[in-house]
């Protein structure tokens, strides 16, 4: 299976980027690419801009990556209890492009995290919220909270409650494409 693989945030240390990459090691023998949104930077959406100079070849591109993705998988940051500004305005300039859905009907794993209590699940609540409108067909969710005390690196998750929930998720992501 096809598998993208992106953290919504276009921080250099994103701990979504660390769980998202984490969680891609759970889907061996499927080829998994993982996405860096510093690499889709654009110029802040604005209808002018859009009219002056189109649709910017880095949101053609990212289109692109969905399309021939089988699989989303994503962890998105959490700011103010919304998206990150690097990830909505990449998902501003994709929804410009002609008769296009976002995120082209595929299926979605949805996850957040956060240094606080919540996880990222305002974040998620949002997405959920949006994703009929948006071709976004979100099979799973998960929310890891307090990540620094449930996430060391080379190890992954350290909490087993958690670990035993995602491992459920993963699970329940790969009977989906078994069906």
């Amino acid at each position: 299976m096809k598998i993208l693989a992106f953290a919504g945030s276009n921080s250099d240390v994103s701990i979504n980027k660390k769980l998202v990459t984490y969680v891609t090691t759970f889907f061996t023998g499927d080829d998994v690419e993982i996405l860096d949104l510093n690499d889709f930077e654009m110029p802040i959406y604005k209808h002018e801009r859009e009219l002056e100079s189109g649709i910017p070849q880095l949101a053609k591109d990212f289109a692109a990556k969905i399309d021939g993705s089988e699989l989303i998988i994503m962890s998105l940051a959490e700011h103010n209890s919304a998206y990150s500004a690097a990830f909505k305005n990449i998902f501003d300039w994709v929804s410009r492009i002609k008769d296009r859905k976002h995120f082209g009907e595929k299926p979605i794993f949805l996850m957040g995290t956060a240094p606080g209590n919540g996880g990222g699940k305002n974040v998620i609540e949002v997405f959920l919220k949006r994703a009929p409108f948006s071709g976004a067909n979100v099979i799973e969710t998960f929310s890891l909270p307090n990540f620094r005390d449930r996430f060391e690196e080379g190890k992954g998750i350290t909490d087993e409650q958690k670990l035993d929930e995602l491992k459920s998720r993963v699970q329940a992501v790969k009977q989906f494409f078994s069906n």
